[in-house]
């Protein structure tokens, strides 16, 4: 390997019984895991099963309260089948279980990189790390980036390949749900994010000696427009809701959905980015797959036109998704949004 490697979590929890103090958090800034909310709340959850059926304008509406109320949504019958939900775990698995050696043709801490497996969230920058190894892909349009991706496990490309492009449906259907209801036409956030742009990573969180001392990912909200997660059923995944940490429990043919910062910017703030982070166990690995559906990096963001007036002036200013991203992964994952180096003076 042509670049230096800081040592992968899947090599190194083999040879510690303790978390390193690279991974040690400030005793301010960890888990405090008494203080989770530990009640059967879960958010909301949306049988999208109505919007080809009868009854569209109550899953708009649905979902509508959702981005608004909570910022995070779960939905159902999303027209996913099972089989390829359930492939897309088993592959995914099946490369972190790779040898150290294999898995090692992919490293790369180059954030330009399009496929690529790192640890933590940037090595180059944080002074932290999180408990974290991931697999970065880039995944729309297809064709540019599947030649890329690992051709271990032998089914890797395949199965990854045919997960995406249903997820991809999955977003597209939501982006147009979001748009209608903010009142705007139904294509309103498909044109706005021009080009458009799909990442995943596939999260492996092994399990940590000491889960309170670090986080799998410490608090933060996404950079792009809209988040879809997979998630096995290993509990990690919460969101900050009404001042507490809420687990988002894993319910079994569902998928976690999340607003963005640049859906909160086209909303004019009538959507909320939430933070969230994730945690980790002393006794299981957990592994999440969230697809990052993004703009275009040419993209201008600002306010829809359409939700600016005299009683709601716009709050933020036009910016390329470009730079916007560069200023997040300079920035970090920090509990600050970088969002407001965009609000216009009050």
């Amino acid at each position: 390997m042509s670049e230096e490697q800081p040592l992968l979590l899947t090599d190194l929890v083999a040879h510690t019984n303790q978390v390193p103090a690279r991974f040690i958090r400030p005793i301010s800034d960890r888990p405090n895991l008494h203080e989770v909310d530990k009640s059967d709340t879960i958010f909301p959850l949306i049988d999208l099963d109505g919007f080809s059926g009868s009854n569209p304008s109550q899953i708009i509406k649905e979902i509508g309260e959702a981005c608004q109320t909570h910022g995070f949504f779960l939905v159902k019958n999303h027209g996913i089948e099972e089989c390829i939900i359930n492939d897309m775990l088993r592959v995914s698995k099946e490369f972190f279980l790779l040898s150290e050696l294999e898995r090692l043709k992919n490293y790369s801490s180059d954030p330009l990189k399009t496929t690529r497996l790192s640890t933590s969230f940037n090595v180059n920058k944080e002074s932290i790390s999180s408990w974290r190894d991931y697999l970065r892909l880039h995944c729309y349009p297809l064709e540019d980036y599947v030649h890329e991706w690992p051709s271990n496990p032998p089914s890797f490309r395949e199965t990854v390949s045919k997960y995406c492009t249903n997820v991809r449906g999955l977003v597209l259907k939501l982006l147009e749900v979001i748009s209608e209801s903010l009142g705007l036409e139904k294509g309103y956030m498909d044109k706005a994010l021009s080009k458009q742009a799909q990442h995943m990573a596939i999260n492996y969180y092994p399990p940590c000696p000491q889960p309170e001392l670090t986080y799998g990912l410490p608090g933060h909200k996404d950079p792009n427009a809209l988040t879809v997660l997979l998630q096995d059923q290993v509990p990690g995944l919460q969101v900050l809701f009404g001042g507490k940490w809420v687990t988002v429990k894993p319910i079994p043919g569902t998928f976690v959905v999340n607003i963005g910062d640049q859906i909160q910017v086209l909303s004019n703030g009538i959507y909320k980015s939430i933070l969230h982070r994730a945690l980790v166990n002393s006794h299981e690995e957990r592994m999440s797959i969230p697809t990052f559906y993004c703009p275009s990096p040419d993209a201008v963001i600002g306010p829809a036109q359409e939700l600016v007036d005299d009683h709601h002036p716009a709050i933020y200013k036009n910016f390329t998704y470009k730079e916007y991203y560069e200023l997040f992964w300079n920035h970090g994952l920090q509990t600050e949004s970088c969002i407001d180096s965009f609000r216009l003076p009050a």
